[in-house]
């Protein structure tokens, strides 16, 4: 049997991915750890039995200062970038190589956003294998912005300098043995990238440990239920739209009953609880999902997979990073309708839930999709890819 080092940024959206990935290798009977700066996350959604390593990493912002809310662009990209990436791979990094020499593993799974396992992996002549949680790499969300580019180059430049082979040259975020991409090309669009490397697996969709309680016996099957998330990170700039959305949603409690998951409690306390609209801090999604009709959200990777696995479809609103890129590929897709997060009113929300709630094109489209996410295989698949890259297998062996 081989082993497996998963290395992770601590965000939930790219740890729950590689969660199903790593119970189907144990399932297999292979040895698995994380490596992670936040090892009580890690072992809050893969369970309390998950080996993990722990390895330093900063705060967001410099000097722990939170990113400024009206960031958006290329800016927001840069400061990413040079205050949470980069910093986050040099803090993991002695962590990292830690974790190796004790766990000693056949092969490095190395999140996109954490460079450091794999470089460090690189380093010490490992194969490692890129977990790709967004499909926003997958269209070269840089295109026309050369400058850009060129930055974000010299910054991976020195940071292999410090932390990685000097004389290597790949590029931390595609691993030129396996790539794993949690979506899949209908999905991404005609521009999805492909190579000998990339394995389309679809989202790693699975069971997960949860101390989230939920009234289910408060869901009225007569009315249509819409979820509304904008995810785990973005409570510092969630009050306002939060607050339209509920109105958009009390405006059709004859037809419609909302979720709203507000964990920053911006929301009045009065203001829901009743039988049209809860307000809660934390859902279980994924068994939620299967009776919503709807989602609501920011175009996070994790919960437009999530919700496109069970043929939802999603009214979306980007707000920073690789929102935008996933927002469009939905609409694309034709499976939702896009929102502007930071000027969008009740009326304009409630007219984009009507279309994706009464127009059969977009539940069909949401659907399609599903089928494909379905058919690329998930975690399995991509366990069968890893154990074929610990183990040397040809590559035809991957097909």
């Amino acid at each position: 049997m081989s082993g497996f080092l998963f290395v992770v940024p601590p965000l939930v959206g790219h740890i729950n991915p590689a969660v199903g990935v790593a119970a189907e290798l144990t399932a297999r009977g292979h040895r698995v750890a994380w490596a992670c700066s936040d090892p009580a996350l890690v072992r809050r959604l893969a369970g309390e039995q998950a080996a993990v390593f722990t390895c330093a990493g900063p705060a967001l912002g410099p000097g722990g200062a939170e990113r400024p809310p009206d960031l958006r662009g290329p800016q927001a990209l840069k400061f990413l970038w040079e205050y949470y990436l980069v910093p986050l791979a040099d803090a993991m990094a002695p962590g990292v190589a830690a974790a190796i020499e004790e766990f000693r593993p056949d092969t490095v799974v190395a999140d996109q956003q954490a460079f450091a396992g794999a470089l460090v992996a690189e380093r010490l002549g490992l194969p490692w294998a890129t977990s790709a949680t967004t499909s926003a790499e997958f269209v070269d969300p840089l295109a026309g912005l050369p400058k850009v580019t060129e930055h974000l180059d010299g910054l991976l430049a020195a940071l292999r300098g410090r932390i990685g082979d000097p004389a290597g040259s790949a590029d931390p975020r595609f691993s030129p043995h396996l790539v794993l991409a949690f979506s899949v090309p209908e999905l991404v669009g005609p521009d999805a990238v492909h190579g000998e490397q990339f394995r389309y697996v679809g989202p790693s969709v699975a069971a997960r440990p949860s101390t989230t309680g939920f009234p289910w016996e408060w869901l009225d099957e007569g009315r249509a239920t819409v979820l509304v998330s904008l995810g785990t990170a973005n409570t510092d700039v969630g009050a306002r739209f939060l607050g339209e959305c509920l109105t958009a949603l009390r405006e059709r409690a004859d037809r419609v009953q909302g979720v709203i998951v507000d964990p920053g409690g911006t929301l009045a306390p009065d203001t829901g609880h009743d039988k049209d609209v809860l307000i809660v801090p934390s859902v279980p999604q994924l068994p939620l999902l299967e009776r919503v009709d709807a989602v609501v959200c920011h175009a996070g990777d994790n919960t437009v997979c999530e919700a496109l696995w069970h043929g939802v479809p999603l009214v979306v609103a980007p707000i920073r990073d690789d929102q935008p890129v996933i927002a469009g590929q939905v609409t694309d897709a034709g499976a939702g309708v896009r929102v502007r997060f930071g000027r969008v009113t009740a009326p304009k929300l409630g007219a984009a839930l009507d279309a994706v709630l009464h127009e059969p094109e977009a539940r069909a489209a949401a659907e399609r999709i599903g089928t494909a996410f379905r058919a690329a295989g998930g975690a399995p698949a991509a366990a069968t890819h890893l154990e074929h890259l610990a183990t040397g297998a040809p590559k035809e062996a991957d097909q």
